[in-house]
């Protein structure tokens, strides 16, 4: 094991001193775009943009082109230019992906049961999504939804579909305008998070830190989780499957979490930090009750209606607990 440096030990603190403080208002569109200059050129630091989106968020105006960046979409170094000629050759490449697909289809109709089987799934589960806002208005297109689903479920041999990626496509697709970047966006965010919502990838290897995690700096609680809680944190999977999403109360605040995980701040793999805090507002309760896996798990399930800027700051504080310690090396490389 290795303790951290006094320089990481600083930066935690100032990645989690924004909750002891009056939060500074997201940022808007007069301040994004004066982080730019005359050709487009971002002129303030990757490290900068990415610190403030922590601490601050972003305003829903500025969010889109924001996520491009975040994602890997535009680089951090193009013009203004540039990025026009990146967004016309991600159109093309999708109407390319999308001609593809219409003269493959029937080969994989016949020749693959699974693409049958997944393209049933995909489509009932889009069915089930309710697609209007309070006032009765349709949100979304659900067949131009099952069109990217069905696309990335070919085109992206890593991630192949699961349950729940219909929500998070749906996310993307009312956040942008058109088709071709709500595919693209949502392929990035997919490697920009190491794959971390994808069930035979990611999820896996959350759910061992997030054990490890508790092991490390709550013991109580974990010889409780090993004991009679036994199986309770191993059914949490779809925390991060869905990437917390129906933990919230509205999509900005998914929007707001998801963009702090795609800065990387302020570290990797901040949704096991997520996750735990999430735990500690239900391990008073599962300790005095000594509940049994199944009654933790309806009590993790209770957690809804969370405010993201909140829950962010809890897990800032865990990370500035834990930097300061003496981390063991593989939730040190997982995480710091």
């Amino acid at each position: 094991m290795t303790t951290l440096s006094p320089e990481n030990s600083l930066s935690a603190r100032q990645s989690a001193s924004f909750i002891l403080v009056k939060r500074k208002p997201p940022i808007d569109k007069t301040e994004w775009d004066g982080f730019f200059d005359e050709n487009g050129h971002l002129a303030k630091s990757r490290d900068f943009i990415c610190v403030n989106i922590l601490e601050r968020g972003l305003h829903p105006v500025v969010r889109t082109e924001a996520w491009k960046f975040l994602t890997g979409y535009y680089s951090w170094q193009s013009s203004q230019d540039e990025r026009l000629t990146v967004d016309s050759t991600r159109r093309k490449n999708y109407e390319a992906l999308c001609q593809m697909y219409e003269k493959i289809q029937p080969l994989l109709e016949n020749l693959h049961r699974n693409f049958t089987e997944t393209r049933n799934n995909i489509t009932h589960d889009i069915q089930k999504l309710y697609d209007k806002d309070p006032l009765g208005n349709v949100l979304i297109d659900k067949k131009r939804l099952e069109k990217i689903l069905l696309l990335s479920y070919v085109c992206n041999t890593q991630a192949e579909y699961q349950q729940g990626f219909h929500e998070m496509v749906m996310l993307f697709q009312l956040m942008v305008e058109h088709d071709h970047e709500t595919f693209w966006l949502f392929q990035f965010f997919l490697q920009k998070t190491e794959h971390s919502c994808v069930i035979n990838i990611g999820v896996g290897k959350n759910l061992d830190m997030l054990n490890n995690l508790i092991s490390f700096l709550d013991p109580v609680f974990a010889e409780h989780l090993k004991g009679k809680g036994a199986g309770a944190v191993q059914s949490l999977f779809p925390w991060f499957c869905l990437c917390f999403q129906r933990a919230f109360k509205s999509f900005d605040d998914i929007w707001r979490l998801w963009e702090v995980l795609l800065t990387g701040k302020p570290c990797r793999n901040f949704q096991v930090l997520v996750a735990y805090s999430m735990l500690q507002m239900v391990r008073e309760q599962v300790l005095q009750e000594s509940m049994t896996g199944d009654d933790i798990l309806l009590a993790c399930n209770s957690l809804i209606d969370l405010d993201a800027d909140e829950l962010i700051s809890a897990a800032c504080i865990v990370y500035a607990e834990l930097i300061q310690k003496d981390v063991p090396q593989p939730l040190k490389d997982f995480l710091l």
